[in-house]
């Protein structure tokens, strides 16, 4: 088993290491075709290997044009296959972050927690290899308070981080509703830019495909880099309104890293990772922005 994930860990880092060069050749046949349909000139750059672009150009079927990206393999299944996840904690929580963690657990469908006891994250990722996991969420904490989630995509990554802040437990909500299994309707807003579009598919994949007469709702709402995570069931009332209620837990999310690899690997590639001196917009190209 161990050599076997090594052999597909270095078969996935081979493939990731070609994109870039496919990427650089698309680029060119991409040019080069439009110029050639707009009858101007051939870029100079381009001259002395335009015949070789066209003949490649002639033969790339029309359908597919696009470039392989790492992300297609690590989610070749998402929406074909049910995510199976497992939710732990850090070492030695609190009673305050188990009931977090519970409550967490419920969010999630398919989802089961796992007492974190002695176990080290290696070992965790293995079991959860093992097990056919989709998905480690981890939840850290700061004197009683939870402060941070990390969620690791089996078996290949990526690893998001983010930080919590405005925890509200299911008990303190207003609402009174028990928790519904059914899988949810998710409700994704302000992730237009490319980095948005990333956390986008980690959040989005935790989840399984839900049924249209679904009344349970998810909402990730993105401001200034921070995402509010509400959770609602909602009722037709008199075949025209239709009245939300909370369900809770209600939180607030920040992104800190993305990394390439799993959790486990150190080592892996930073795809992206919040600095100190992403102080504007532009340096940032926050969630929402469509600078990219």
């Amino acid at each position: 088993m161990i050599r076997r994930q090594a052999r597909l860990r270095r078969e996935y880092l081979y493939r990731k290491s070609l994109e870039d060069q496919e990427k650089r050749t698309h680029d060119r046949k991409k040019a080069l075709k439009a110029a050639l349909d707009s009858g101007k000139p051939i870029p100079t750059e381009l001259r002395q290997e335009a015949e070789a672009i066209h003949k490649s150009v002639q033969y790339t079927d029309a359908d597919r044009e696009e470039v392989h990206d790492h992300v297609d393999d690590e989610y070749a299944f998402a929406g074909v296959e049910d995510p199976k996840l497992v939710i732990t904690t850090s070492h030695d929580p609190s009673s305050k972050l188990k009931q977090f963690c519970k409550e967490m657990c419920l969010v999630f469908p398919n989802c089961q927690r796992l007492n974190r006891g002695n176990h080290v994250v290696g070992q965790l990722v293995e079991a959860c290899r093992a097990n056919n996991v989709t998905d480690l969420i981890i939840v850290h904490e700061h004197r009683g308070e939870p402060d941070g989630l990390v969620v690791s995509h089996l078996p290949f990554g990526p690893t998001a981080s983010f930080t919590l802040s405005d925890t509200v437990m299911r008990h303190d909500t207003e609402g009174k509703e028990k928790m519904s299994q059914v899988f949810p309707h998710l409700v994704f807003d302000g992730f237009s830019s490319k980095l948005g579009s990333r956390v986008k598919d980690i959040l989005k994949y935790l989840f399984p495909v839900p049924k249209e007469d679904s009344r349970r709702i998810i909402t990730f709402s993105n401001d200034s880099d921070y995402i509010l995570f509400r959770h609602h069931t909602y009722k037709k009332k008199d075949g025209k309104t239709i009245e939300l209620d909370e369900v809770g837990p209600r939180l607030q999310m920040r992104l800190f890293q993305i990394r390439l690899g799993t959790i486990d690997q150190t080592d892996a590639d930073m795809e992206w990772k919040l600095r100190p001196y992403m102080n504007t917009a532009k340096k940032r190209k926050h969630l929402s922005t469509t600078e990219d």
